[in-house]
C-alpha cells in the first residue's frame, strides 16, 4: 500500500455516534472496535478504540474515543477539507455532515472563483469543502 494521510479525529464518548454519523453521508465502509474488543474490562469497555471509514472516494478518517484519564480539546486546531469537482457529491456532504451543526460559511462563489464553504459538525469537528469551478478543476 501507497503512503497515506488521514484524519484521526478523538472524541469524547460520541465516536460511534460520529464515526456513523459520517458513513450515513459519505458512504463506504466504517469497522469500529471497542476498547472491549481489546479485553478492557469495565466502564470503557464499550467505547470505540479505533474506527477507521474508508469511501467509494478514497476518503479514510479515523476515530476513537478518549479515555476519562487523557486530556480532551474538542475541535483543537484541525478542519478537515474537502476538495474537489465532483459538484454533487461536495454539496451533498456539505449540506449532510454540517446538519445538526453550525455552517460557519454557506456554500457560495468566492472571490478565487471556486464554491466554498465552512462549517462546525454537532461533534465539534470543523470542515471546509471547496468546490472547484472548470477552470480550477485542474487545481483540485
Amino acid at each position: 500500500m501507497a503512503s497515506r494521510l488521514s484524519p484521526y479525529l478523538q472524541f469524547r464518548d460520541t465516536a460511534r455516534q460520529a464515526l456513523e454519523f459520517y458513513h450515513g453521508v459519505l458512504g463506504g465502509d466504517l469497522t469500529l472496535s471497542t476498547f472491549g474488543d481489546m479485553g478492557v474490562e469495565g466502564q470503557e469497555a464499550h467505547k470505540i478504540m479505533h474506527g477507521m471509514l474508508t469511501t467509494t472516494d478514497e476518503f479514510v478518517l479515523m476515530g476513537s474515543d478518549t479515555p476519562e484519564q487523557m486530556e480532551y480539546t474538542p475541535g483543537g486546531n484541525i478542519s478537515i477539507s474537502l476538495t474537489g469537482d465532483d459538484v454533487e457529491s461536495l454539496r451533498r456532504y456539505f449540506a449532510g455532515l454540517s446538519e445538526g451543526g453550525d455552517v460557519t460559511m454557506p456554500l457560495a462563489v468566492q472571490m478565487w472563483g471556486d464554491e466554498f464553504g465552512m462549517f462546525t459538525d454537532k461533534f465539534g469537528t470543523r470542515w471546509m469543502v471547496n468546490i472547484a469551478t472548470s477552470e480550477h478543476r485542474d487545481q483540485a
